[in-house]
This record gives C-alpha cells, structure tokens and sequence, in this order.
C-alpha cells in the first residue's frame, strides 16, 4: 500500500514484459482466488503494520503460498513471516515509507536474482546509486533554479492541472511515482496514465475547459500541463502513438513537458527518473509553503477508522 507498493512496480518493470511469470501487484487486503501454495507473496510494509498488507500475508499463510516479507523490525509483519518461517527482510523504519523506496526495493531485486527473474550485478546496482547521486547533487538547495532540475520540473508543475503520462514500463512506474509524490508531498493533485491507454480515454480532456490558456486574462485560473515520461524500451507503435498525442497537446496550446531516463539498465534509468519526481514534488511544497512531512488527512482517516 502507498509508498510500499512502489517496490513491486520496480520490481515488475525491471524485470521487463520476457520475465517467465506474472508479477503482480496487489493493492488491497485480498489476494486474488487463483494464488496458491505454486505461488511467492512479497509482503511489502515500511512500518510492518498495513493492516491490508498484514491481512495478505496472514492469507497467503493460510493458503500455502511462499512468503517473503520485507519491513520494519519487531512488527506484527515480522511476527507472521516469524510463525510461518518465513524470510524476512529488516527495514530500517525512519521516516514515511515514501523516503524509504531503494530499502524497500532492494531487497525484491535480489529475490528476483536468486530466481532467475533479472540479472541485477552490483555493477547494476553501483549504477543506479551513482544516478541518484548525481541528482541529488543536481538538485541541491545552493544549486540556482534555472540549472537545478527538481526546480525546474516543480516550476512547471506549479500552477497547472498536470497530467502524468507514462510510455513504457519504466517510464510508467516513475509517472505514478511523481503522482504520488504530488499527493502526499505537496498536497497536490494529478492524473495520471500509461500509454496507450492513456490515450482512450484521458486524451479527450485536450478538448475541455481546462486546456489552452487566456494569457490575457485577469484570472489566470488553473490549466492543463501534460508531462510525458519516456524510455528507451518504448514499442515503436506507442512511440508513434506518443509522438502524435505530443503534436496534438502543443496545437491546443497544451504546454508539454518530457522527461527522458537516462542509463543502460532498467534500474538505473528508473532511479534517476524517480529521483527527479521526488525532488520535484518536494520543491513544489516548498515553493507553496507547505512542509512535504505530514499527510495529516491519511492520518485522520486512519485514527476515524481505528475509533
């Protein structure tokens, strides 16, 4: 659930579409019907406490399924992944589970190793460190707006009705990544979509009230911004298809933004991306004077429900 969830979208989407089996999210307290005792369940909890994530690994126990559990130490998630033996990957739980996304990651890509599912060496691994690195150096406070990359995309978020388009897998997985960093870092809403889907559906909205601008008029009011996340594994059909959705946004006066990752493993283009969107949305906060910590209405509704 929330910020834990992100693990198994990586997972997924470094694995890439030729891995063997089906990897699937789950997103709720149930697993589906058709998992069984043939089946891996990676229970997924920063604080070891999601009530949904601790109701699946209980199920999947009950069903004979192979767990692994990954979270915080001395939790009720351990305990379960403890009595069903288990192997449980310990966490370090400082911090929202948003902050803690290559801890909780990690541990999901050596699994997939060990299972023949992805070659991830460290070399991979090392890769995909130095990419954050460098964009936390590139979007530091000292570094000035115009060169600083987080700036820059949370300039362009500010003000708009943005729409997060995902071209490929990767690409994907960092678009719900940005979306999910504007709810809960800036308090900020987004729509988000992958491609081609996307363009079903959500493409119509180029047509609607929120599109174009009156840069004469007194109330600039709220409009739309489409950002495009792009990646070099993209199927030359949705390239196409991107392309052509591109051109339409910029002859409506849509403004555009394309963010493209950079590296040669799925990894390492997906933690530089990542890394942008987090340090975009903080900026946003910040420019809005919001403090990025707090999720105060998650935290009301879950001490309504717990009442």
């Amino acid at each position: 659930m929330g910020g834990s969830a992100v693990a198994g979208e990586i997972l997924a989407a470094v694995c890439g579409p030729g891995v063997p089996v089906p990897i699937l999210s789950v997103r709720s307290n149930r697993l589906p019907g058709w998992v069984g005792a043939a089946d891996l369940v990676i229970a997924v909890s920063h604080s070891g406490r999601s009530e949904e994530t601790l109701a699946v690994a209980a199920e999947a126990v009950r069903r004979g399924c192979r767990l692994l559990a990954v979270g915080g130490e001395d939790t009720p998630l351990r305990a379960i992944a403890r009595q069903a033996g288990a192997p449980y990957a310990e966490v370090r739980a400082q911090g929202p589970s948003r902050t803690a996304v290559w801890g909780l990651t990690v541990p999901l890509l050596v699994a997939a190793g060990e299972l023949g599912l992805s070659r991830i060496d460290e070399a991979v691994f090392e890769a995909a460190a130095g990419r954050l690195e460098d964009m936390a150096h590139r979007c530091r406070p000292s570094s000035e707006s115009f060169i600083n990359p987080g700036k820059l995309l949370a300039m362009e978020l500010a003000g708009t009705v943005p729409i997060i388009w995902g071209a490929a897998p990767v690409a994907s997985v960092a678009a719900r990544r940005l979306a999910g960093q504007l709810h809960k870092n800036a308090k900020y809403p987004a729509i988000v979509g992958e491609i081609p889907e996307a363009l079903h559906d959500q493409l119509a909205v180029f047509d609607g009230p929120f599109a174009g601008r009156d840069i004469f008029s007194d109330d600039a009011g709220r409009s739309l911004r489409l950002f495009v996340f792009r990646d070099t594994e993209e199927y030359q059909e949705d390239a196409r298809r991107r392309e052509v959705a591109v051109r339409m946004a910029h002859d409506r006066d849509v403004p555009v933004t394309e963010l493209a990752g950079e590296g040669g493993h799925p990894l390492e283009r997906l933690a530089g991306l990542i890394g942008l969107a987090d340090y975009g949305s903080v900026y946003l906060a910040l420019g809005y004077g919001i403090d990025p910590t707090p999720v105060s209405a998650i935290a009301e509704l879950k001490a309504r429900i717990t009442q």
